[in-house]
């Protein structure tokens, strides 16, 4: 028995309370990836944000936390866990009153970048801690479980928080939330939890630190632009750039003797299908949740507080489904998991593409119910399987992998779905009899679009609108299409790499 589980064998009961505390701390920073899309509107009109800047507002966050995490994880492995926690979180509430008193949209997105920087030193160290502190595979499992439960529901009861405080006390207050909880969890966690370090680790290699940094922002710079569709040729070459950044990464870890990830583990057919799973799968219903919100305020009129609320069916059956998990894991299998969760993806989507227009909230609500099923069980399995696939003392890599793939799906689906979605409506905008700069802001976003239709007569009003309404909803049909197909072939692929009958057994 290693010296490290003969301590934590030691905690009995308490390590459910450093779950708890751990917990607290992943809803904080899950909650900050999504709680800006129902605070959006009125943002938009404190700060006269633009299309872009709307974009950059809401996905950098993931962007920029999902480029640091492999680099983040590394570092807990070697300079400890808890410290790296602690640090971040404390960082996470810094940038929290950096965007909260943002005057300009580019305040608010550097504070989201320190936001996402501090939410990248937390977010590998919850899971890695966990690893450390649950010995036993299926209680180990539970945790994950649990873990997986929170981090969703963090990112659907995100909108909900969000539009009551918006509602009630402006767009700053999403982010003065954040400041009593990050006391209160930081004086928690330095004194109950324990701190974890990978016994004989080398020094940092910084030069793949950098490499794999740049590389992921680069790609994710480039596929963001490229999806606009008028790409120029420096966004198709930071895109090439960050792709050959990526593989000179892989290259130097395959003959690291301690690498910062080990590529060697994607040789894992459950580990590779695991991690697609995560990536694909957020990429989707990241940019779907998107939409969904703007949908719900701008389409059909209501207020944040409300458009928040309307989003919770996902939350709750993403909390049944993520604690549902583990057993049902162990009854049917990784695979058979992994499969039924992106089916019921893929089905949502399905079913928002086929409804008929004018989408009616009721499909949105069993669309989202089928989004929480899916996204509970695909993505607690395979957080599981990740964490599962390294010793102890490399659970630092294995969350990192996880959380990479999770925020920077988010990320990714927004710009990439979230730009396709843009230029379907701006080209079902054509016809409308409007010029020059209203003609322009009409075309830009839906928020541009009933901006415009308020200063028009009665009846030029109603055709914007209707015409604003109708070209939403044909771009939402357009990227449920899309997103169907990415789910549905990524549910084949799991099958495909996941062995029948693996299962998650054993202390590792």
């Amino acid at each position: 028995m290693s010296d490290d589980t003969a301590v934590v064998r030691t905690f009995g009961r308490v390590r459910w309370v450093m779950l708890a505390v751990l917990c607290a701390s992943l809803l904080l920073v899950a909650m900050d990836a999504t709680i800006l899309n129902v605070a959006l509107p009125s943002l938009i009109a404190d700060l006269q944000v633009g299309q872009l800047e709307q974009l950059w507002i809401i996905d950098v966050y993931g962007l920029v936390l999902g480029g640091l995490l492999i680099t983040t994880g590394a570092v807990g492995d070697r300079i400890g866990r808890k410290l790296l926690f602690l640090g971040g979180f404390v960082l996470f509430g810094v940038a929290s009153v950096v965007a909260a008193t943002a005057q300009s949209s580019w305040q608010l997105i550097a504070g989201r970048v320190l936001l996402a920087v501090g939410g990248a030193m937390v977010m590998p160290s919850t899971l890695s801690l966990i690893r450390n502190i649950f010995t036993d595979a299926r209680e180990r499992t539970l945790a994950i479980g649990i873990w997986a439960a929170v981090a969703g529901a963090g990112a659907t009861i995100g909108p909900i928080v969000g539009g009551v405080l918006v509602e009630q006390f402006g767009w700053a207050s999403a982010f003065w939330l954040n400041v009593p909880i990050v006391v209160l969890t930081v004086a928690v966690g330095a004194w109950l939890l324990p701190e974890y370090r990978a016994p004989q680790s080398g020094s940092l290699d910084w030069l793949a630190a950098a490499l794999s940094i740049a590389g992921i922002v680069s790609v994710a710079w480039g596929i963001k632009h490229v999806a606009k569709g008028s790409a120029e040729p420096i966004d198709w070459t930071v895109l090439a750039l960050g792709v050959l950044l990526l593989a000179w990464f892989a290259r130097r870890q395959l003959v690291a003797d301690d690498p910062l990830l080990d590529v060697r583990l994607f040789r894992n057919g459950a580990f590779t299908a695991a991690a697609l799973a995560t990536l694909l799968a957020m990429l989707a219903i990241g940019a779907a949740l998107f939409l969904i919100s703007l949908w719900l305020q701008y389409v059909h009129g209501y207020s944040p507080s409300e458009a928040g609320l309307r989003t919770l069916p996902s939350a709750l059956t993403l909390l049944v489904a993520s604690l549902a998990t583990p057993t049902l894991m162990q009854r049917l299998g990784v695979r058979a998991v992994l499969a039924i969760g992106l089916g019921a993806l893929a089905l949502g989507f399905l079913v928002l593409a086929l409804s008929p227009e004018p989408t009616t909230y009721p499909v949105i609500a069993l669309v989202l119910a089928s989004f929480g099923i899916g996204d509970g069980l695909a993505i607690t399995a395979a957080a599981a399987v990740l964490v599962s696939a390294v010793p102890p003392e490399r659970a630092g890599q294995a969350g990192a992998v996880s959380e990479t793939n999770y925020e920077l799906g988010i990320g990714l689906g927004v710009a990439l779905l979230g730009s396709i979605h843009a230029r379907i409506f701006t080209e079902n905008m054509d016809r409308l009899p409007l010029q020059g700069e209203n003609l322009d802001d009409a075309r830009e976003s839906i928020g541009g679009a009933i901006d415009v239709a308020g200063r028009l007569d009665t009846a030029t009003r109603d055709q914007v609108l209707e015409a604003a309404r109708h070209a939403f909803d044909v771009a939402l049909t357009t990227t449920s299409y899309v997103s169907a197909a990415i789910v549905a072939t990524v549910a084949v692929v799991a099958v495909l790499l996941v062995p029948k009958g693996f299962r998650i057994t054993g202390s590792h």
